[in-house]
């Protein structure tokens, strides 16, 4: 029997939005409860309950919260392999996870809401928006020089993997700090790849039940 899943998302969130993509991509239903962020919805005791850091994603797998996207995308790939989101090759697989972690860990912290909050309180607006445009182009830059290594029509070959599934948001996100994405034509690419896959159209944040 599948377990009972239930996704706290927001429909801006990159971190939710790679975790909507994977549950997509497998073909998997689950419960979407909204987090409003910007109403500090993920700092209410019932949500730190369910994690500490009061962020998203959450899963809840029958009940059982599991926290932090890149663990949730690995328990999605262990218990539901087909189809896969990792190649098997374990080089090719490790280069994949590196790949993701160039956004998941170094460009998304610098340009999360709570550091920009920070920024602003430190700088001013246009210190933040200049912050965070410093920050996407540069990691982007890196990701395309990287993702030269392993892609395809996708970032690894020729399906998708979660270098995919965290490239598509932060684009999204680099065009609302008005990026430069010139400099990037082959993320541009790949983009347009994944833009024509289901999974990718159904997990976009306008799609979502609590999209602005």
């Amino acid at each position: 029997m599948a377990a009972a899943l239930e996704l706290f998302s927001y429909w801006r969130s990159s971190s939710s939005w790679r975790v909507r993509i994977a549950l997509a991509f497998k073909g998997l239903e689950y419960t979407y409860r909204a987090v409003p962020l910007l109403e500090s919805a993920q700092r209410t005791n019932e949500h730190l309950g369910r994690n500490a850091m009061g962020q998203i994603p959450v899963l809840t797998i029958d009940g059982e919260p599991l926290s932090q996207s890149l663990a949730i995308l690995s328990w999605l790939e262990d218990v539901y392999p087909s189809p896969a989101l990792l190649p098997s090759d374990p080089l090719i697989r490790a280069r994949t996870i590196a790949l993701a972690e160039i956004i998941n860990a170094g460009i998304q912290p610098a340009q999360n809401l709570s550091l920009l909050k920070q920024v602003e309180a430190l700088a001013g607006k246009d210190a933040r928006m200049a912050w965070g445009k410093s920050q996407i182009e540069a990691g982007l830059s890196a990701f395309q020089r990287e993702v030269s290594r392993t892609k395809g029509t996708f970032c690894v070959g020729d399906s998708p993997t979660w270098a995919d599934l965290c490239l598509v948001p932060q684009l999204y996100n680099a065009r609302r700090f008005s990026c430069d994405l010139r400099a990037v034509p082959t993320l541009l690419q790949i983009e347009s790849a994944c833009a024509k896959l289901p999974a990718f159209a159904a997990a976009h944040p306008d799609e979502q039940p609590d999209a602005a």
